[in-house]
């Protein structure tokens, strides 16, 4: 009851403060001054987000229902951020946007996708294989990725495709056939050679090249991942160049 009282407060804070904005609108739209119309401009923007939130929280909060995660608006100034659940302990429900990494021998990232809304990993590895074949003119020799990358469908394509190691270790129970399958020496190879790609995602963040995003709109976190990804393949060649020499 104390939570559905302070929702509605907040609502009627949030209702006030569209109606103040409304009549400075007003008042501003006869005035030809450049701040004057850069304010109505502004107005004009944030007004329907603000009433798309008051929406979203009335239907969600006060009367029970249900809210899609890709119709929810969580950030007025950023609002191509996405709700995203990865079931991992300790952040169960994250906010930003999903970015998917290919990354082929030698640690470099050889492609990389800024993905819409929450899906599932395994609708991703497909275009990563497809990426590959347009980009080196063959089919990978190795191609891994984690259990949420895994599914039969996967898994024959890309030996379909001509991939002579496919490691897609499969999720849950498994036959006593599939647990010989992933016990083999090569398996298990490309399992590690997986678990390397997290630490190189993990400095990737930790050095602050898809750390968190200081640039503006979709477009501007779009360029923060490009440029982080180039200028983390130039570090690795860099180094590889010098332990060489």
């Amino acid at each position: 009851m104390v939570k559905r009282v302070t929702y509605e407060n907040l609502l009627g804070v949030a209702k006030a403060s569209l109606g103040q904005a409304r009549l400075v609108r007003e008042r501003l739209a006869s005035i030809t001054d450049k701040a004057a119309q850069r304010l109505v401009g502004e107005i004009d923007h944030f007004a329907p987000l603000v009433e798309q939130v008051i929406r979203q929280t009335k239907l969600r909060v006060l009367e029970g229902i249900a809210v899609p995660a890709e119709e929810k608006l969580v950030s007025l100034f950023e609002t191509h951020t996405r709700i995203i659940r990865r079931g991992k302990a300790g952040h169960e429900t994250e906010f930003g946007r999903k970015v998917w990494l290919d990354e082929v021998d030698g640690g470099i990232i050889s492609g990389y996708r800024v993905l819409q809304g929450n899906p599932v990993d395994a609708s991703q590895a497909m275009p990563s294989l497809i990426h590959h074949q347009r980009l080196f003119g063959h089919p990978p020799r190795l191609f891994a990725a984690d259990r949420g990358g895994y599914s039969p469908g996967n898994e024959l394509a890309a030996q379909s495709a001509g991939v002579k190691r496919v490691v897609l270790p499969k999720p849950g129970g498994k036959s006593i056939q599939r647990k010989g399958h992933e016990r083999q020496g090569w398996f298990r190879r490309g399992l590690r050679f997986r678990a390397g790609s997290e630490g190189r995602i993990s400095v990737l963040k930790r050095r602050g090249y898809l750390g968190r995003c200081r640039d503006r709109g979709e477009a501007g976190f779009g360029r923060w991942v490009g440029w982080g990804i180039l200028t983390a393949n130039l570090t690795t060649i860099a180094q590889t160049i010098a332990a060489r020499g």
